[in-house]
């Protein structure tokens, strides 16, 4: 009877999660209609640019997002042609409301001064999502004229190009990170069957923290975008895989001392639920801080990673567990450890803890070095934001079109910036938005034809601000904190809105966020390690190392990013998410080695015991860390410009901390504290001198 309920327990886990997976799988397949990608729609209330976006609803009840159609020769245009692209206007306009995406009538067509180019704007409704995509794609079908070259650029069309780069979140990205964490595995384990108990315990995961953030973003609780989804899913399948090779690794261990499948994984289980439920808890509060953020785009990354990563460990303590159980040693085949026998000792480790253990300080003093060395250039990285030109990756019509409209009319014709001023002061207001450079035109909004009296809402007038400049550029943002300066000096009161100012606003609360949450993180990594090991000493110092690998990751960005790849910039939220997800990712491999090092601290001295945990670690370890640089590294696919950026941050940084930080810079700094390492703990006050001795056999 017993023996027939040992198998029980395990058979009802497994079936209860592949019982869930269906209903699971049909909510996590729905999280991707909730997507808002726009800017806007993630300021905080307290914004400018927001505020003027609420007072622009009184001027126009009938809310847009445009969209420029733009047709451009290699000459003048001729009376024919000029026929043909109206003609196509209303081909266009036809397409946008049987779509039910348009907001309004399109101008007539507006050439330029050199004749070699036309402009039409065609007012789709703001509240859009990844539906835009294809809606933009027939327009553009619609407006092809022979002998021009036909663009849909402006808001409408560029925001189409980069909603369509998060098209591959459910399929190409996933199976990029699917198909190299399944390499991965096979090298590592040389197995044909244990590599996908790992990566359905992955998958599982990945579907019920879906799942979850449906529940909730469908409820109004947190906010979707393609990043967070993105980032979210590579996330979990990185943490599960981790957590799953962690436990794989002590259960195979296990299963050369217990004759008993069952006895060998409570103990793997009794050894292994604490580092990582400390590793998935130092992830899950790492992200939580995130709430703290202005920005809902990172509010809603947090819950939805915390949410992954919580059901990670979940699956990986009981999904992987009962799977590996039932099959028992058949999951290792055709390598199955036996019982009695040694384990393969791989020496790669053992020399790298022996050399660890025979020149502490000199290992510690060049790899501080080294790590120092890089993170001199971090002040050096751009985190000044980047358009959304910028942003979209390859190929991309409202890119060109962006730069075929700023050939030939101002650059920010098509996204006026907003005034909103007091009806007494718009004529100095507009004088002084006028005489701001980089300005182009300022004109009242009249609801009518240009020229007419300016319409006054509750006392407001607005003005609509052209830019020389792309509207969506750097060099837009600096002049419209520009202009918001001189404003104040003509009329305090007046407000500066539009896409450009919420451009800036997202970056200025980005730049807040840094500074706000990377404390935080900071002081909860360093609380979840100071419960974990019982001690003040480790925590402090593996904060420490962490932070420095940080410091040096962005530091070798810098120059790449500059020097080597050339990109034109980078967003400060970025950094933010990169730091967030470095710090708690890299301290999750300190975890896994220094509670194995306090396990054999307790037996053979914390000199000793740092070693062997190292020698021992050092292979799943290892593999850990390259499955999560690979993941991360899956980013890249994608057409984005800061996810490809997001990806190098983060898988560098863990290779950084795998092969350095953890391999030699907390050895080395543990062997030369020796027992203070873990003080105020009853380690700290053993009884009798750490004895000093090379590195034995483990």
């Amino acid at each position: 009877m017993a023996r027939r309920a040992r198998w029980l327990l395990p058979l009802v886990v497994l079936l209860l999660w592949l019982g869930a997976a269906g209903p699971l799988g049909a909510l996590s397949g729905k999280l991707t209609g909730l997507q808002e990608n726009d800017t806007a729609a993630f300021l905080p209330d307290s914004a400018e640019s927001t505020r003027v976006a609420e007072l622009q609803q009184g001027f126009s009840p009938t809310q847009s997002i445009p969209a420029i159609l733009l047709w451009e020769g290699d000459g003048p245009l001729d009376q024919a042609t000029l026929g043909e692209i109206a003609q196509r206007v209303q081909d266009a306009t036809a397409v946008a409301e049987e779509a039910g995406f348009l907001a309004g009538e399109p101008t007539p067509p507006i050439p330029s001064e050199d004749g070699e180019a036309v402009q039409v704007l065609l007012p789709l409704t703001p509240e859009i999502g990844d539906e835009i995509v294809p809606v933009v794609e027939d327009v553009r079908a619609a407006i092809a004229v022979d002998g021009t070259s036909s663009f849909v650029t402006g808001p409408g069309g560029i925001f189409a190009d980069f909603a369509n780069g998060f098209a591959g979140i459910d399929g190409l990205l996933l199976l990029a990170a699917f198909g190299v964490v399944l390499l991965i595995l096979l090298v590592v384990y040389r197995s044909p069957l244990l590599p996908f108990l790992v990566i359905g315990t992955a998958g599982l995961a990945l579907t019920a923290g879906n799942a979850v953030a449906y529940l909730l973003a469908a409820n109004g609780l947190i906010t979707v975008n393609g990043q967070s989804q993105g980032i979210a899913s590579i996330l979990v399948v990185g943490a599960a895989t981790d957590y799953g090779l962690l436990l794989v690794s002590r259960f195979r261990e296990e299963l050369r001392r217990e004759q008993s499948r069952f006895t060998a994984m409570r103990t793997a289980l009794r050894r292994s639920w604490e580092p990582i439920v400390a590793s998935g808890a130092t992830v899950v509060l790492g992200v939580l801080c995130l709430l703290f953020s202005d920005l809902s785009s990172n509010r809603g990354l947090g819950p939805i990673s915390a949410v992954s990563v919580s059901l990670a460990v979940v699956a990986a303590l009981t999904f992987l567990p009962a799977a590996l159980v039932l099959l028992g040693r058949a999951a290792f085949w055709p390598f199955r450890p036996k019982y009695g026998s040694e384990p393969p000792r791989g020496r790669g480790w053992q020399r790298v803890a022996a050399l660890v253990g025979r020149r502490p300080r000199r290992v510690l003093a060049l790899s501080t070095l080294a790590l120092v060395a890089a993170a001199v250039f971090a002040p050096t990285y751009d985190a000044s934001g980047i358009t959304f030109s910028d942003a979209i990756r390859g190929e991309s019509n409202g890119v060109d079109g962006q730069e075929a409209l700023a050939r030939h009319f101002d650059a920010g014709s098509g996204s006026p910036t907003v005034v909103v001023t007091p009806e007494g002061s718009w004529p100095e207001v507009a004088e002084a938005a006028a005489a701001t450079e980089g300005v182009a035109s300022v004109v009242p909004f009249t609801g009518g034809p240009p020229g007419g009296d300016p319409v006054v809402v509750d006392g407001l007038v607005r003005l609509d601000v052209t830019l020389a400049v792309a509207a969506d550029s750097t060099e837009a943002i600096d002049v419209v904190q520009d202009l918001r300066g001189q404003l104040d000096d003509a009329d305090p009161q007046a407000l500066v809105g539009g896409d450009t100012a919420s451009n800036l606003d997202a970056r200025e609360t980005a730049g807040r966020d840094l500074r706000v949450i990377v404390p935080s993180v900071l002081v909860v990594i360093t609380v979840v390690l100071a419960l974990l090991l019982r001690a003040l000493v480790a925590p402090l110092l593996l904060v420490a190392t962490v932070v420095l690998s940080v410091g040096a990751t962005v530091g070798v960005a810098a120059l790449l990013f500059d020097d080597v790849f050339g990109f034109p910039g980078s967003d400060p939220g970025i950094l933010l998410i990169g730091f967030v997800f470095l710090v708690a990712l890299g301290i999750d491999y300190n975890i896994f080695l220094m509670t194995r090092a306090r396990e054999e601290s307790a037996r053979h001295g914390t000199r000793d015991g740092v070693l062997r945990a190292l020698a021992v670690t050092g292979g799943v370890i290892t593999s850990a860390g390259l499955v999560l640089a690979a993941t991360f590294g899956a980013l890249s696919v994608l057409p984005l410009l800061f996810l490809t950026q997001l990806s190098f941050l983060v898988g560098f940084g863990v290779l950084l901390d795998t092969f350095v930080v953890r391999s030699l810079v907390v050895p080395a700094a543990v062997a030369l504290l020796g027992d203070r390492t873990w003080w105020p703990s009853r380690l700290a006050r053993r009884p009798h001198p750490e004895p000093e001795r090379a590195l034995e056999p483990v």
